[in-house]
Order: structure tokens, then C-alpha cells, then sequence
């Protein structure tokens, strides 16, 4: 390879690189020799020394040296290659099942081996089932490897050998890599350069522990999780900048005094201090000539649904339309009940759209939002669908950030453009996110908190009990209906699969229907069709159901005040912010609410704290907190969901540490570094495209 070539180049000017080898590392996102580069190990294993075969205990994954002593092939139930090799101390046997002629010639008694393999308990003591072996010639001249092995990540068709033979002839070109981190960065943390840090991580040296390789405190893998953190922080500030190019239309008129004041007025209830406040940031956000960018955390049940209808407000009577997208249908038909109810005594029109919505009512639908005659349309992903149209759309309210991509929700803001203009968008979201989540995954919005619950509210008791005394709980959900109270029952499972969990609350409603003859009792899950769902909520709503089992479809919208008892079976394969929004939808009357959370013994310690972090707490900003120390980011946000950053190499529980100092880095490179933030960006997150205009 001439030396004329850059890191951008193909994958396929490597010698040996051909048409099948460049297809499989395409499907692992390698293209070029940087790809190559960057593409780092998961974990290694030791082949710097040998261990002595007296010295091993079952679990170890080792190298060893030893002289074979015997050979044999048991016919006995699965066929296989036996050997016993020793080096003096002790003796261990390789067992192979999958063998040839060749295999069986090469292990001679009296021939030496170097093997590396897991150490396991079999019939007849400590053995190793198909280690990766070497035939030595000369026992005391043999040398170990003098790195650690780095073990990469692979799809099919491609081997360890064949993916550590390609990453060393990049590395060879990787002379040019030019490292963006400004030496008095690099010097204040004490980091390596670039180039010595990944030279590192593919061939840790024998003086680099595997350990500080797995917790993360080597300073090769602290500066490159660095550098990616700080790539994701400059891409979404970037994008804020752009943002602030951006016009919008504002949201001025004559009329608006009075449409407050009537909106206010027909409202049940009296806004609380933190809701005020944060339409009066909102207000003046839309008041600006440049889109609103604005993500709205709030507790369940802090009351985030009315603060965006007044966002809506501010955009009808400017005489522009609103689009709130939800994640699931259920929530859909919550807020568009909401919104219908707040805006009828106002001349506008509510609409619904879901994927649901077909044939002539679907079409009426868009007609009504091309022509502008809707002033507000409420819906699921269906909403930035092709054929949907807007005359006029100004404002964009979208639940539940976290459950969509970024570029579902650019694909929304695009329709708007219109005229040179944008809509305004505000985000919500009832998942507390930790302050230094927030400052990375949502760093191109301005953020308000909503951190005041109504007055009426009272805490949910929560309390841990194991699945033993499951007919004690049985038994006081007949004591709880007598009171003219109602409940939910929530099934959960640890498969991702709906079908699993539908089946497995059809299962659980028989049983309580059985066991509970005078209780009402109804199934809702996330398979049932949308009038099916809507029916039953209804009737529970209206008080002709008292217990309602379900799966975590009611994790989110689900309104009735008089449901004050909670089951939550399995509640230790749920992430914390998925149980306290689960909560959440008890404790919305006056009276006092109960949250069972029923675990199946025995637990591990960490489920242990973090059912105890939820029975201790009603803060759902303390619960993220703690969650994101014990368990990391994607449990802190639900199950992992599309919106969600995915890294290379950092990671945001053992890499916390990092993002304190972040922020100031970045507010640093755009004034001090600004020709570093392009090239930092697309070497982390590819194409500009991904991250900047989507």
C-alpha cells in the first residue's frame, strides 16, 4: 500500500481486503480506514504469561504450557478427542468434540503445547473443551505473547484473526490521525495523545492491567471516552447554533389577553408557582422570531399536559395550527381528550390522527390540516407521514422525547417550514433525566423544570413484599373494592415481546377473575385494537370496572383519580424511571394511594437497593439519580428506545465523571478550538448529516 493514502481511503486498498471481507465489516459500520481504527476491542484476554497447571481453579481463562501424557477417544455418549498434558505441577485434560485426522496426529505423546482456554470442573478433574492450541518445539525457548489479546466484536463470517490482521495494517497508516484535543486539554487531564491511546487499546502492553481496562480507569480509555462524550455535547450544540439562524413565526395578537384569561378561567384547577414559570419562559420563547427549542421535565402528574395546551394556545391565536405527537395510541387519545375538553368553548377544531385512522376518515382528516381548517391535530408517529399536510403549522409538542428518534421528530419540524419559517417545538417528558444526562442527550434544547406537584397530591406508600404472600394481596384488593376504590394489577416481563406479555396478562386476569368473584375485572395490553383499549378505559374511567390488569401500556396518560391501589409483579426487571412513571398513575385523587411492588425471591443486591431507592422516595429526580450510579443510562430512560445516544467506547455510568467537565471543555472549544468542532464530530458520529441537518 503506497504511503499516499489517507484514512479516509476504502477498507479495500489493504492488502488482503477483498469484495467478502470489505461486505462483512460494512455490517459492523467499517468503510474506511479510520472505521478501522476507531473499531475498538470489548475485552481482552491474557497471553502475556503462562500459568502453571497447579495453580489453576476452575472460571480462569489462562495460558498454559504442558507435555502431552495421554491421548484417547471415549466412544461413550458424545464422541470426543481426550488429551492429558502436565508441566510438572499438576495435569489438566483438553477435550475436543469436533476433531479431524490431522487434530488426532498432532497430539503425540510427548509433544509439547501451548493452550489458552477457560478452565471448567469435568468427570475426571479441571479441563479446557476446545482450547485454542500451539504445537511448541522447544519448550524453554517458547515466549509468550507480550500484549493483551484484544477480542473484538463480529458478525458472521468474519474471524478474531482475520479483524486483528486488518486493524494492524491500518494502524500502520495511522501516523496521519490528527488529534483535535489541544495539547493544555490534554496536559490539565493528564491524557495520552491520540495516537498512543489507541495504539494502547489494540495491544495493551503486559503492564496494562485488564482490570483498568474493564472499570474504564486507564488514561488511554478515559481520553478517547472523553473525546466521544465531548463529540455528541459539540454535535447537539451545534445544532442549537444553527437553530438560533432559524426564523419562526411569533406569536403576537390583538386577542391574546383575553384568550389567556378565558383559558385560564375554564381550567378545574389554579396553576401551580412552577407551571406559571414556565409558561412565562415558553411565552417569551415564542414571542422571539427564532424557533422555540424547549424540553419540559416534570414529575408524573406535575401537570406538563395543561402547560403545553397553553403553548397551543399561544399558537391558535396567532392564527397558526398545532401538531402534539405522543408515543402510543392510548396516550394519544388521553391528550386528545385533554385538549378537546380545554378547547371547547374556543372556535377551533381537535382533531385525532393515529395509524388507526383509515380509509374516508383519514382523509377528511388531511384535508382539514392542508386547508387549515384544523387548528389542532393530536397523534402518534402517523403525524410525519408523507401525506400529512399542514396549511399553516407553527407549534410542535411531542411527548416523550425519549421514545422517538431525532429525525422522526426534524422529519415533523420540516413539514412546518413554510415561507422561510419554522414551528417552534416543545419537548416533554415525565422521565426525570440525572442533570448530566440531560446536559448530553438534550444539550440542543433549553430545558424547564417543572418541580412543584399540585397542591392535592399526596405521596404514593410504596412498599417491597415477595411474590409469597401473593394471596394477601389478593386479599386486600377485596377489602380495597369494598371501599369503593379501584386498582391495577401490572404484569411485567423480562423478554422484550409483546405477544409474551399480552399472553402472560390474559393469564393473570383469569386467575384474579377466578380468585375475586365480586371484583370487576378487566385486561388492557398494548395488542388489543385502539377502540378495544379505549373502551375499556373508559368503563373503567366511569367506575363499572374495579380492577384493571394490565401490561406497562398504562406506564404513561392513564388518568382516573380513584385508582389508588397498585400491583407491580416482577417489579426487579424494570428500570426505576419505568416504575416510577408506573406509579404515577395512583395518587391522583385525595385520598391515600398504595404502590405494591411484588418481587420474586431470591434478589440480587442491586435490585435489593434499587426497589429500596423507590419504597424511600416520591422524587422521580432522586430516583433518576440514583439509578443512572447503579444501573446506567439505559435503564435510567425505560428499555434502551430509538432517541436514545449509543457510544463507541464511553459509558455514561463509568464514564460520570466526564461530564462535569464537558460542558465547560465544549464552551471552550467553540471559542478557543472552533476549527476542532467539524472534524471531532463526524470522526464520532460520521457523516455531518447524522447529526446536524437531519
Amino acid at each position: 500500500m503506497n504511503n499516499s493514502s489517507t484514512l479516509n481511503e476504502s477498507i479495500t486498498s489493504l492488502t488482503g481486503v477483498g469484495t467478502h471481507t470489505a461486505s462483512r465489516l460494512h455490517k459492523l459500520g467499517i468503510r474506511t480506514l479510520q472505521d478501522l481504527i476507531f473499531y475498538l476491542p470489548y475485552r481482552y484476554e491474557d497471553r502475556t504469561r503462562i500459568h502453571a497447571i497447579g495453580a489453576l481453579s476452575v472460571g480462569m481463562t489462562v495460558l498454559i504450557c504442558g507435555k502431552v501424557e495421554l491421548v484417547d477417544v471415549l466412544p461413550k455418549g458424545r464422541k470426543a478427542l481426550v488429551c492429558r498434558i502436565s508441566d510438572g505441577t499438576g495435569f489438566i485434560f483438553l477435550k475436543f468434540f469436533h476433531f479431524n485426522a490431522n487434530l488426532h496426529n498432532s497430539l503425540k505423546v510427548g509433544t509439547w503445547l501451548s493452550c489458552f482456554a477457560e478452565v471448567r470442573y469435568g468427570y475426571v478433574g479441571l479441563e479446557m473443551v476446545h482450547p485454542e492450541y500451539r504445537v511448541i518445539a522447544d519448550p524453554d525457548s517458547y515466549c509468550p505473547e507480550n500484549s493483551l489479546t484484544p477480542v473484538y466484536p463480529l458478525t458472521e463470517g468474519l474471524s478474531q484473526a482475520t479483524i486483528r490482521k486488518v486493524v494492524n495494517l491500518a494502524l500502520n497508516e495511522a501516523a496521519t490521525l490528527h488529534d483535535w484535543i489541544p495539547m493544555p486539554i490534554l496536559q490539565r487531564y493528564q491524557y495520552p495523545p491520540l495516537l498512543e491511546a489507541i495504539q494502547t487499546l489494540h495491544a495493551p502492553n503486559e503492564t496494562v492491567s485488564i482490570q483498568a481496562l474493564q472499570d474504564g480507569s486507564l488514561p488511554a480509555l478515559k481520553r478517547l471516552a472523553f473525546e466521544e462524550l465531548l463529540s455528541h455535547y459539540l454535535s447537539l450544540k451545534k445544532l442549537k447554533q444553527t437553530a438560533k439562524v432559524w426564523q419562526a413565526p411569533q406569536f403576537t395578537s390583538p386577542t391574546l389577553a383575553s384568550s389567556k384569561a378565558h383559558f385560564l378561567r375554564s381550567l378545574a384547577f389554579t396553576l401551580t408557582g412552577a407551571q406559571q414559570r414556565v409558561i412565562a419562559e415558553i411565552e417569551a420563547d415564542c414571542q422571539s422570531t427564532h424557533p422555540m427549542m424547549r424540553l419540559v421535565q416534570g414529575d408524573v402528574g406535575s401537570g406538563k399536559t395543561v402547560v403545553s395546551a397553553y403553548a397551543a394556545l399561544l399558537a391558535l391565536t396567532a392564527g397558526y395550527q398545532v401538531a402534539v405527537m405522543a408515543p402510543t395510541e392510548l396516550l394519544a387519545e388521553q391528550h386528545y381528550r385533554n385538549f378537546s375538553a380545554w378547547f371547547a368553548g374556543f372556535q377551533t377544531l381537535v382533531l385525532s390522527l393515529t395509524g388507526q385512522v383509515k380509509g374516508k376518515a383519514r382523509a377528511a382528516i388531511l384535508q382539514a390540516l392542508a386547508n387549515g381548517s384544523a387548528g389542532i391535530v393530536v397523534g402518534t408517529h402517523a403525524l410525519f407521514q408523507e401525506s400529512v399536510q399542514f396549511q399553516r403549522l407553527g407549534l410542535i409538542i411531542i411527548d416523550e422525547q425519549h421514545r422517538f428518534g431525532v429525525h422522526q421528530r426534524m422529519a415533523l419540524r420540516d413539514k412546518g417550514q413554510q415561507d422561510g419559517l419554522r414551528p417552534h417545538q416543545l419537548v416533554m417528558t415525565a422521565t426525570p433525566i440525572p442533570r448530566t444526562l440531560a446536559m448530553l442527550q438534550y444539550s440542543d434544547l433549553d430545558i424547564s423544570i417543572i418541580d412543584e406537584l399540585p397542591p392535592n397530591r399526596k405521596p404514593v406508600v410504596t412498599s417491597v413484599i415477595p411474590a409469597e404472600r401473593r394471596d394477601g394481596v389478593i386479599d386486600r384488593i377485596n377489602h380495597w373494592v369494598a371501599k369503593k376504590r379501584q386498582g391495577y394489577w401490572v404484569c411485567t416481563l423480562i423478554e422484550e415481546s409483546e405477544v409474551l406479555q399480552c399472553e402472560a396478562a390474559e393469564k393473570t386476569a383469569e386467575l384474579l377473575t377466578l380468585a375475586l368473584p365480586t371484583v370487576r375485572v378487566a385486561l388492557i395490553h398494548g395488542r388489543m385494537k385502539s377502540a378495544e383499549k379505549d373502551a375499556v378505559m373508559q368503563a373503567f374511567k366511569k367506575h363499572e370496572l374495579d380492577l384493571l390488569v394490565a401490561t406497562t401500556v398504562i406506564e404513561v396518560g392513564v388518568d382516573v383519580p380513584n385508582a389508588g391501589l397498585m400491583i407491580i409483579e416482577n417489579p426487579e426487571r424494570l428500570g426505576l424511571a419505568q416504575l416510577h412513571q408506573l406509579r404515577g398513575r395512583v395518587g391522583r385523587g385525595a385520598d391515600d394511594s398504595y404502590c405494591l411492588l411484588m418481587y420474586q425471591s431470591p434478589l440480587s443486591e442491586i435490585a435489593r437497593q434499587r426497589l429500596g431507592i423507590l419504597r424511600d422516595s416520591n422524587d422521580g429526580f432522586v430516583i433518576a439519580e440514583k439509578d443512572l450510579q447503579l444501573r446506567g443510562p439505559g435503564d435510567v430512560m425505560g428499555t434502551r428506545q430509538t432517541g436514545q445516544i449509543h457510544f463507541k467506547v464511553a459509558d455514561l455510568a463509568r464514564d460520570a465523571d466526564l461530564l462535569e467537565s464537558i460542558q465547560q471543555i465544549g464552551e471552550q472549544f467553540f471559542s478557543e478550538y472552533p476549527q476542532a468542532v467539524q472534524p471531532l464530530c463526524e470522526r464520532w458520529l460520521g457523516d455531518p448529516t447524522d447529526y446536524a441537518e437531519v
